[in-house]
């Protein structure tokens, strides 16, 4: 029984991620990303991420490969996770209300010309969905790392959706680590 599950669960990741390989138009929208990514850098610009839960881990993963390294030694990139601050997420969740603990953070420290990525299996996460509008407003840049389910309001207002070819949780968040690091290993080729 044990056997089958873990032999079901690894033939289903295998085929989300040939999914994800087959699929020329979001590859294309990746590799974009990584370049607006890199433009932001080199100009001075910063990555900020947020999510909830796992993909709160997953924007400090990010961060932490880009600021520190992923594959290379290079320079520093500057980048940031909005999930980590906890006096901040604290002081803004009871003062504003916990919707607000992303948007706050882009108002005070995003700038023209950074880059939001901002992570929702759904693509409904009120404060990343809050966190994404306030980008907008300072002419940041926007990517909604979702699943394809139907509806999520961060697809319709992003600059860039890179959306995992699933709906299980489990099978996105496997897909959206997987892009994340393909953008780490192209944005670290274009900073020589």
């Amino acid at each position: 029984m044990s056997l089958q599950i873990i032999e079901s669960t690894i033939a289903a990741s295998i085929a989300t991620k040939q999914q994800l390989l087959a699929d020329t138009p979001r590859l294309d929208t990746l590799a974009t990303v990584a370049s607006h990514v890199s433009k932001s850098l080199k100009s001075g610009g910063k990555v900020m991420l947020c999510g909830n839960g796992g993909s709160a881990a997953d924007s400090q993963h990010i961060a932490a490969e880009l600021i520190g390294r992923f594959e290379k030694e290079r320079a520093s990139m500057a980048a940031l996770a909005l999930t980590t601050d906890t006096s901040a997420l604290t002081a803004i969740g009871n003062d504003y209300g916990y919707d607000q603990v992303f948007s706050r953070q882009v108002e005070g420290i995003g700038q023209p010309g950074d880059v939001l990525i901002g992570i929702s299996t759904s693509g409904n996460s009120a404060n990343v969905v809050k966190a994404m509008e306030a980008a907008a407003h300072k002419n940041i840049t926007t990517v909604a790392l979702v699943g394809d389910k139907p509806g999520g309001a961060m697809q319709a207002m992003a600059d860039f959706v890179l959306a995992a070819p699933a709906t299980n949780t489990a099978r996105i968040q496997e897909c959206h680590i997987l892009m994340m690091h393909i953008l780490c290993q192209l944005v670290e080729l274009e900073s020589d």
